[in-house]
């Protein structure tokens, strides 16, 4: 059984490097294999030349295919596994056309598991964990009113004018500025067609407390039913969202002003110019540490009060062993491959695992990649 690691980019390589220092028969793929002998040439990895024509024609029954390309090219590989009865996992949101695999991976006893990284991925794992201990706890009930938030980002440990800087692919963070949120506020539909309309502040639970700007991103409504919301749940709030850095949003007025006059291949490749000058201009030093914050909360009040209110918080940034951005994605991909291995994921197109057991082996775990982790009881 081999593992099929493809990808080492910016946030690739601690996962990868844990695999193959636990022993594991790792075969690494990349279009610059220079690149990835960067990442992992000093544990002596299986490096080769990536191709979905080399990959395929490597893939044995039973091995594991992990993508780290970009996510348009998941299901092509996930296709490929099916035909060589491989598993597949991927760090990437499940697309409508990986959601449409399902039967074909359940038929063929195979397993596809996506999410599985920072966000999404942890901030899975966290929400799980608080709605079964909200489940559990005394102070369920269905009246209860319920209120959801989850916000992600990586920012500057040390602070910058742009109030930012790329530990991923600049290009994604503009697009990503492009795209309609959909989220439940105050028991209504909230729909912004750019982040910028719904920038609010957030006080955010860490040992010395600090406030960040945050705004909806994505369709919220889906993690819903993910996260085992009952149906007659009285949700008030339910938000999923990216966090900043107080000033971002001035430092950004101007960008958000331009992105919004561009249309078509001509505005494409404007992004494209633009994330070139951006990351040329904001992007880390050798050795400058980035951050990544966290905060998964759930609230639930009756008559107006709270009876249950906790919230997981993650402060993480770049020391000795890299970028923070990179362990906190990576890593967690890393566990999924091995817990595929151990068949501990059942068969079909999964996100994060929902299991009690996964669920605290995998939080665990996850503590000792942030310089703070901790469940706060409000």
């Amino acid at each position: 059984m081999t593992i099929h690691w493809c990808g080492t980019g910016l946030s690739s390589a601690p996962g990868l490097r844990r695999l193959i220092e636990n022993g594991h028969n790792v075969v690494v793929w990349n279009r610059t294999v220079e690149k990835a002998r960067e990442a992992v040439g000093d544990l002596g990895a299986d490096i080769r030349a990536y191709s979905l024509e080399a990959l395929a024609s490597a893939l044995q029954p039973g091995d594991i295919a992990i993508s780290m390309l970009p996510a348009d090219q998941h299901v092509a590989i996930a296709k490929t596994c099916l035909e060589k009865k491989a598993h597949f996992v991927s760090s990437s949101y499940i697309a409508p056309e990986m959601k449409a695999l399902d039967e074909a991976f359940r038929e063929a006893g195979l397993i596809s598991v996506n999410e599985v990284g920072l966000d999404p991925g942890i901030d899975h794992l966290m929400a799980h964990d608080l709605v079964a201990r909200y489940r559990a706890s005394k102070a369920y009930d269905v009246e209860n009113v319920i209120s959801f938030t989850s916000y992600c980002g990586g920012v500057p440990k040390i602070p910058n004018p742009f109030r930012y800087k790329f530990s991923w692919a600049p290009l994604g963070v503009l697009k990503a500025l492009r795209s309609p949120s959909r989220s439940l506020r105050n028991f209504s539909e909230l729909r912004v067609n750019r982040p910028w309309d719904a920038i609010t502040k957030y006080d955010a639970p860490l040992p010395i407390p600090e406030s960040f700007e945050v705004y909806p991103n994505r369709d919220s409504y889906p993690f819903m039913e993910d996260y085992r919301f009952d149906a007659d749940w009285k949700v008030k709030d339910f938000v999923r969202g990216t966090i900043r850095l107080n000033g971002w949003q001035d430092a950004w007025t101007p960008v958000f002003r331009e992105i919004e006059t561009l249309e078509g291949p001509s505005g494409d490749a404007r992004l494209a110019e633009m994330a070139a000058q951006f990351v040329a201009e904001n992007s880390y030093a050798p050795g400058e540490p980035d951050r990544v914050i966290l905060f998964v909360s759930l609230k639930a009040e009756r008559d107006g009060r709270p009876v249950f209110h906790e919230t997981w918080a993650m402060d993480a940034w770049g020391d000795a062993r890299g970028s923070a951005m990179a362990r906190l994605v990576s890593t967690p991909v890393s566990f999924a491959v091995e817990s595929v291995l151990k068949r501990e994921i059942a068969v079909g197109v999964h996100g994060a695992p929902h299991d009690a057991k996964l669920l605290d082996s995998w939080l665990g775990q996850v503590r000792g990649l942030a310089q703070y982790m901790d469940r706060v009881q409000h």
